[in-house]
């Protein structure tokens, strides 16, 4: 349920509009998803800090007309009025004003003080998440059902492995870091690299960080053998509106590339964490890079918005070093060292996607 229909809900539940039955209904939902209960939580505490605002406004209001009362009673008491009133009407306008101050900072202290604004920003965040998880588990579920199919109608034996889905995965270090998605490798039994030429290595989970959808692989193959360096860096800063940008990846079995331009400093629903893009992209086009005219990468692509053709997301890569760095160091087999030196950035753009491609990767899950 999208967060503001069940605020909407919650409102006429609080208010008492709904019969016994609806109100079972509403509570019983509640019960049975526990994150909702937070948020119907939050909004109670939410609505009773703006009646609180509300009464001091009250307060406000009511001294400003007594304070009119006293001047047109002292008016009529005193005919050396003149004075006196410009006196009082500074004093009460005077009071008036803290009286506002004091209401406004009182209500958002209390905001503060009881974590609403930590608790939106984290609200915002887990929904992102279980967006993400609701995604994957509809990839999985049709994967699995074609699986199913394909076992139905091949004479392969069962103990053969079937790839349930594919995606794309890109080289952080030379060594054999590699990145994707965290709902691509999300319950996967088995993880392999295919290269550009074929060549396919095993792979193992090293990281996740199902929050920004990333997942840190290693190469765990012998017969991967160290690259002389990665050609690409990775941008530390936002990148600008309507930059041009670039993506490799594999919705089939071969590379496609997908130009487009950075449309948007936020992704779906307003997630800080990623961009939207204007590249068309699949399915087996996650876990792909992004990247600038000058060959840096600045995101990860994580997915499409349904319905809406040529708009996709992107984890931007300053997320993705941030993740690196929370990493455990008993986690890894030596330090990931990121490449710090371009050498794409004067190549034209097919000089670059010839590069590029050796670096890319398709991830099967088995």
């Amino acid at each position: 349920m999208q967060r503001h229909k069940f605020i909407e809900w919650a409102d006429q539940y609080l208010r008492g509009e709904l019969h016994a039955e609806e109100a079972k209904a509403f509570l019983d939902f509640c019960e049975a998803h526990p994150e909702y209960a937070d948020i119907l939580e939050e909004h109670q505490s939410f609505l009773q800090d703006m009646k609180a605002f509300e009464a001091r406004r009250a307060f406000k209001a009511n001294l400003i007309e007594k304070g009119k009362q006293h001047i047109a009673v002292e008016v009529e008491e005193h005919s050396d009025f003149g004075a006196r009133v410009i006196s009082l009407w500074s004093k009460l306008q005077i009071n008036a004003g803290i009286a506002a101050a004091v209401a406004v900072i009182s209500v958002f202290t209390t905001l503060w003080l009881t974590g609403y604004f930590t608790e939106v920003k984290k609200a915002t965040s887990d929904y992102s998440a279980l967006r993400r998880e609701m995604n994957t588990v509809k990839r999985n579920v049709n994967a699995q059902n074609k699986a199913i199919e394909s076992i139905h109608n091949s004479d392969k034996t069962k103990s053969e492995p079937i790839s349930h889905f594919g995606a794309t995965g890109f080289l952080l270090t030379k060594d054999g870091y590699v990145v994707t998605n965290y709902h691509v490798v999300n319950g996967a039994d088995s993880i392999h690299l295919q290269n550009i030429k074929g060549k396919v290595f095993r792979a193992e989970v090293v990281h996740t960080d199902a929050t920004k959808d990333l997942a840190i692989l290693r190469i765990a193959d012998s017969s991967f053998k160290p690259l002389k360096y990665i050609p690409y860096t990775f941008k530390k800063q936002t990148s600008d509106l309507g930059e041009d940008v670039y993506t490799i990846g594999f919705p089939r079995d071969e590379a496609v590339y997908g130009q487009g331009y950075l449309s948007s400093n936020t992704g779906y629903a307003g997630d800080t964490i990623a961009y939207q893009i204007s590249i068309p992209v699949n399915p087996g086009n996650s876990g792909g890079p992004v990247l600038d005219a000058q060959g840096n990468v600045v995101g990860i692509i994580s997915g499409k918005q349904k319905g809406l053709d040529g708009a996709a997301f992107a984890i931007k890569s300053k997320e993705l070093l941030e993740t690196l760095n929370n990493i455990p160091e008993e986690s890894l087999k030596g330090n990931i060292v990121l490449n710090n030196k371009n050498s794409l950035h004067k190549l034209p753009r097919t000089e670059q996607i010839k590069k590029l491609q050796d670096y890319i990767f398709i991830v099967k899950i088995f």
